[in-house]
């Protein structure tokens, strides 16, 4: 018997949103809950925390043999990673009493770009888990853990991560617009993410 796909939202109803800065002023991240143990969400599902423990050993295990985990913004209704959706990687995640508490580092891709304005704008975002695993009667069992992804209504009920920003010091950071005004390929995947958040707004 195959397992489901599990995406979960996190709410976005206990949001913490900062902006911080630090040396190099290279680097943004998203920081905060990635996932919750031990609570009923929004999909009507609990995971255990041993399946979240052990999903955030796992993870860290995979980043530490130099793997990557890519995130993308927005869910796909599957699996796979596509590289032209990715915005962000993560880089830490440790548990936090229930918590599964992460960071995510904001790429320089049309993407991660947006997600980086959308928040300096004061849009408030979330993340999601995407996996899969085994549901009886709500309690997920054998979760195997495959990214986080950034969304506009998570749906657990305090994962709403803060931007932490490196330094930005003498440097310009380069605008959105800046970014994909010579990349039609660029242009189109903004386009099209630009028109998927409103969609996600009137929703």
């Amino acid at each position: 018997m195959s397992k489901l796909v599990l995406i979960e939202d996190i709410s976005p109803a206990s949001a913490n949103i900062i902006m911080e800065s630090s040396k190099d002023g290279k680097n943004a991240y998203l920081s905060g809950i990635f996932m919750q143990a031990e609570i009923e969400n929004g999909n009507g599902r609990i995971y255990p925390m041993a399946e979240i423990s052990r999903s955030v050993d796992e993870a860290m295990k995979r980043i530490k043999e130099g793997q990557t985990i890519c995130g993308e913004l927005n869910h796909p209704d599957n699996l796979q990673i596509n590289l032209e959706r990715v915005s962000h990687v993560i880089t830490e995640m440790r548990m936090d009493g229930n918590n599964a508490v992460g960071k995510a580092k904001l790429l320089n891709t049309p993407l991660g770009n947006l997600v980086r304005n959308l928040v300096e704008g004061g849009v408030r975002l979330g993340v999601s888990s995407r996996g899969s695993g085994d549901v009886n009667e709500g309690t997920v069992s054998g979760f195997q853990f495959v990214t986080m992804d950034v969304v506009h209504s998570p749906s657990a009920p305090e994962a709403f991560p803060n931007l932490v920003t490196e330094a930005q010091g003498e440097k310009k950071i380069m605008s959105l617009a800046e970014a994909v005004v010579h990349d039609p390929k660029a242009q189109a995947h903004l386009t099209k993410a630009i028109m998927e958040f409103i969609t996600a707004l009137k929703g």
